[in-house]
């Protein structure tokens, strides 16, 4: 291996909580990646999803659950980890620190705090590799959102010179980043609402599936256009970045109460219109602060539903007849490795001493080195 390059972990679980996606990555010097060597999944278990899930709202015992479900997490984190340096066919001690984000359960931004569980002291010993981990509560302690935080390394990987782009991530919340050609232009981005996790909550309650595979049951249904609007009718939209959202306001009790008012829809119709309204408001979002989008590039786990990227490219369309919509394997990175990727890079940025946030995107007073050590 050069000697000015480093090998970094990214471990990403996020709002879908399926699982963890996890990369191994070699990086220069100057953050720029060389090269994956690795890349794996590892999903959750059943009762591990019900955990994570119940700790997304207030309940008893709180503190412990939350303590025990941490230390349960990790040992998928540990396992995955495991995964990779296997295929890599590479020792621990190649590796400089690995980047993870942790689960997070609630998110709070404008009450000054974010929490993620985690246990990175345990995932140190289990691996027996440096740990960098709670990336966003700087950010936060800094006046910002503390997310989203891909849009930096969206910049360093993705940005280009020749078109005016939009990053577009699609997991249980949707965000985008905004990379303009002009390099004196400031890149912005923020969450633009919903992304899989209504439409997965749905299908799970009426179908018992975890997610619509590639949109089929969505195909199925119609459009219900007052439904639509009620639920566009939410301050969240209006607000301008920056801004970042979660489970803490998007969640089936909302959409329970959004429903009372229209009772007896067919269980298909809904499912149509909550893909439907993700794609319009991530449209939306990209029509008023991205106007001269020349191409949009989607990752997440959204990128491999055909049905909803169609319906994104039909709402953009609308607005700029040119505008192409594609998943970042045209970029060269599948789209379910972007934000391990990128967490990994925020690991290389910590032990560089560097910045990982945007003021731009994330409203913090400046620049700020994110993230904690935990020593192997």
């Amino acid at each position: 291996m050069p000697t000015d390059s480093s090998l970094f972990i990214g471990l990403m679980s996020g709002t879908s909580l399926d699982g963890v996606d996890g990369i191994l990555a070699e990086f220069s010097a100057d953050g720029a990646v060389r090269q994956t060597l690795a890349a794996a999944y590892v999903p959750f278990p059943d009762a591990l999803r019900a955990e994570l899930m119940a700790l997304q709202s207030a309940g008893p015992d709180e503190i412990h659950r939350e303590a025990i479900t941490a230390n349960k997490l990790v040992a998928y984190y540990a396992e995955c980890v495991h995964d990779l340096l296997q295929q890599a066919q590479l020792n621990a001690d190649r590796v400089t620190a690995i980047g993870v984000h942790g689960q997070t359960i609630r998110h709070r931004p404008e009450a000054g705090y974010t929490r993620q569980i985690n246990n990175p002291a345990l995932l140190a010993e289990l691996t027996g590799i440096d740990v960098i981990a709670d990336l966003r509560s700087r950010d936060i302690a800094a006046g910002g959102q503390g997310a989203p935080l891909v849009p930096a390394f969206h910049q360093a990987l993705f940005g280009s010179t020749t078109e005016n782009r939009v990053l577009v991530n699609i997991g249980g919340i949707a965000n985008i980043s905004v990379l303009p050609k002009d390099k004196d232009a400031p890149v912005i981005g923020f969450d633009t609402g919903p992304g899989n996790v209504l439409m997965d909550a749905w299908i799970a309650q009426h179908n018992g599936q975890p997610y619509d595979a590639d949109g089929a049951w969505a195909k199925t249904g119609n459009v219900h256009a007052e439904l639509l609007a009620a639920l566009r009718d939410e301050a969240f939209f209006a607000a301008a970045p920056p801004k970042s959202t979660g489970r803490d306001l998007f969640h089936p009790a909302w959409l329970a109460q959004k429903l009372a008012d229209f009772p007896g829809l067919a269980s298909a119709d809904v499912q149509t219109t909550l893909a439907v309204f993700t794609a319009t408001t991530l449209a939306d979002a990209i029509k008023l602060y991205a106007p001269h989008t020349q191409a949009v590039y989607v990752c997440g786990g959204g990128a491999y539903n055909h049905y909803l990227l169609t319906l994104l490219h039909y709402a953009l369309k609308l607005h700029q007849a040119t505008i192409r919509v594609e998943s970042t394997v045209a970029l060269g990175v599948a789209p379910n490795q972007v934000e391990a990727l990128a967490f990994a890079w925020l690991a290389q940025r910590f032990t560089a001493r560097e910045p990982g946030n945007l003021p731009s995107v994330t409203g913090a007073r400046g620049l700020r080195i994110l993230g904690a050590l935990y020593p192997a």
